[in-house]
């Protein structure tokens, strides 16, 4: 991959509000979706808090996020942020979710839905990654694995 071409990212969320907060967070010029991954190290209720209050100081301190990106975020977004602001933080203690032990159908649903591949050739890209390396341990591991085939990358 070069520098010029974006590379597969595969983003997970617990909550689809938390994806839908992705997805308006993206539009701001300047924030792409890796710079936001890198950014959302806060609750969205938080980070969308400090957007409605014009808190440049606090989103700052989000990774790679400066006081231009900052201010672009707040004129984007303040006004729009009420939905997010005003959910409920999970308790600490709340039960984890289950992660899941096989995530093959995770990566086949991204490289169907999102990707276009047919399901069977997505189950065989995934099973021939899989046979290549059997210690792949999470889903974005084996997604870097299917495409790195795909590209003709040594293995």
């Amino acid at each position: 991959v070069s520098a010029n071409q974006p590379r597969p990212l595969l983003v997970g969320f617990l909550r689809e509000v938390e994806q839908e907060f992705f997805e308006v967070f993206i539009t701001v010029d300047g924030v792409g979706p890796t710079k936001a991954m890198k950014a959302i190290i806060h609750p969205v209720e938080m980070i969308a808090d400090a957007i409605e209050r014009k808190d440049i100081a606090f989103l700052r301190r989000l990774p790679g996020i400066g006081e231009r990106t900052a201010e672009k975020i707040v004129a984007a977004l303040r006004g729009k942020m009420a939905k997010y602001a005003l959910l409920r933080t999970e308790a600490p203690g709340a039960a984890p979710v289950e992660e899941r032990e096989d995530f093959r159908e995770e990566v086949i649903g991204v490289l169907t839905g999102q990707l276009g591949h047919r399901t069977a050739e997505a189950r065989s890209m995934v099973e021939r990654a899989l046979e290549r390396n059997p210690g792949i341990a999470s889903a974005e591991e084996l997604f870097q694995e299917v495409y790195r085939a795909e590209r003709g990358a040594p293995v």
